[in-house]
C-alpha cells in the first residue's frame, strides 16, 4: 500500500461540480423498521472534500443512516440530496460507492477478475483495476481466488471495488473491520489522502482510537445525532482526554 501523504500515483483527480456544495443534506430524516423508530426527524450536512466518522452503539442507527444516504433504505419522512441529486438517483451510481460490512465480491473469481467484472460494470478505466488493488496492499494476492482469502482480505477486495472510478463520495460502513494495526493506519491514511484530492468519505467505526482520525465526528445514539463535533473540541467540551470517555460523558449528559 502507497503510505505517502502525496495524491496516490496514478489516480484521477476527483470530479466536483460545485465544491461549495454540500455533499450531502439531510432534511426531517424519519425510517421506521419493524414497527420502531429506527432513525428521529434527523438533520445533517455533509460538506465537499472532508472526511467524517459515524459513532454509536449497535442499534443505534448508523447503517440505517448510510443506507438512506446511498438510497437503499425505505424512508417514512424527509428528504436526502447528494452530489445535488435525491439519494438513490441513477445518475449517482457512477459517483457514489458503498461498502457494506459484509463483503460483496465473487468468492470464485480472483482479486483482479473481481475488480475488472465491476470497472467494466462501472465503465472504470482497465488501469484502475491495477490502481485499486495496491491502494489496499493486495498485489501479492491479485491473482488468489477471493474464497480463499482470509476474512480482512475479503474485505478489502470490496474496498477496491468502492475505489474505482474515483468516485466523488465513499460510504463506508465498518471498513477496517478484521485488519491488523498497520493496516488499518495505512488505509485511513488513504481515506486522508482522498478526502484531500477532494472526495467525501462518510466512515463508520466502532473503534475509538480510528474515530480520532476523522475530521469530524458524528455521535449517533437511539437513531438521533447527539453529538457533531472535531474530535478535539468534543474532548474539550467534556473535559476528557480521548473519544471513548467523550461519548460516554455525552450519553451520560443525554440522558438527564
Amino acid at each position: 500500500m502507497v503510505k505517502s501523504t502525496e495524491r496516490v500515483e496514478g489516480r484521477p483527480e476527483a470530479r466536483h461540480a460545485d465544491r461549495d456544495r454540500p455533499a450531502i443534506v439531510v432534511d426531517g430524516l424519519t425510517v421506521v423498521r419493524g414497527g420502531r423508530t429506527v432513525i428521529d426527524d434527523m438533520d445533517l450536512r455533509v460538506e465537499t472534500g472532508t472526511l467524517t466518522g459515524i459513532l454509536g452503539p449497535s442499534g443505534g442507527g448508523k447503517t440505517t443512516l448510510m443506507r438512506a444516504i446511498v438510497g437503499v433504505q425505505q424512508v417514512a419522512a424527509g428528504r436526502i440530496d447528494v452530489l445535488g441529486e435525491p439519494a438513490g438517483s441513477p445518475d449517482l451510481r457512477r459517483r457514489v460507492a458503498y461498502v457494506t460490512q459484509a463483503p460483496s465480491v465473487y468468492p470464485d473469481l480472483t482479486v483482479r477478475q473481481n475488480l475488472r467484472y465491476f470497472a467494466d460494470v462501472l465503465g472504470a478505466p482497465r488501469a484502475d483495476v491495477e490502481r485499486a488493488i495496491e491502494e489496499v496492499d493486495l498485489a501479492d494476492h491479485a491473482d488468489d481466488l477471493v474464497g480463499r482469502l482470509s476474512g480482512g482480505q475479503e474485505s478489502r477486495v470490496s474496498l477496491a471495488t468502492a475505489l474505482l472510478n474515483s468516485p466523488e463520495l465513499l460510504v463506508l460502513d465498518e471498513p477496517t473491520v478484521g485488519l491488523d494495526p498497520v493496516l488499518r493506519r495505512d488505509l485511513w491514511d488513504l481515506f486522508h489522502r482522498l478526502a484531500d484530492g477532494g472526495s467525501t468519505l462518510l466512515v463508520s467505526s466502532h473503534v475509538m482510537d480510528e474515530a480520532e482520525r476523522c475530521e469530524r465526528l458524528l455521535l449517533v445514539r437511539e437513531g438521533r445525532i447527539i453529538a457533531d463535533d472535531a474530535p478535539a473540541r468534543l474532548l474539550e467540551r467534556t473535559g476528557t482526554d480521548d473519544v471513548e470517555h467523550a461519548f460516554l460523558s455525552i450519553v451520560e449528559e443525554d440522558e438527564r
